[in-house]
């Protein structure tokens, strides 16, 4: 069981262990966003009064983690393909909440020209 303060602290945890992550604010007080050399991987925010992390994903992964988890959708605000959205509850746990942090980075590095690389 993955309770709102722990998906939070774990994601924040993971995505501030990993090379050249950085934290800002550019939407508000309200929103953290996790960036890699200026690429979002991570958003955290509230989406009515509940805590959320929200992910880069691999489409065809993406996929099939909203069939498996039901704590699993598809990203707020974001494109639904490419984005998945972690809310509190029963079907999460931290060492998933860790591999999608690290996933969804490594997504966004894989990216970067290489010279950009962390």
């Amino acid at each position: 069981m993955m309770d709102a303060k722990t998906l939070q602290e774990t994601a924040r945890a993971r995505a501030e262990s990993l090379p050249a992550a950085g934290l800002e604010h550019p939407f508000g007080p309200d929103w953290e966003v996790f960036k890699v050399q200026g690429k979002v991987f991570m958003l955290m925010t509230e989406v009515p009064g509940r805590p959320v992390v929200i992910l880069k994903s691999d489409p065809g992964d993406a996929e099939a983690l909203r069939t498996s988890y039901p704590d699993i959708t598809p990203g707020y605000h974001m494109n639904k393909k490419h984005w998945i959205t972690l809310a509190p509850g029963d079907s999460i746990d931290e060492k998933l909440v860790e591999d999608l942090v690290t996933d969804s980075y490594r997504l966004v590095v894989g990216t970067l020209p290489r010279s950009r690389r962390p």
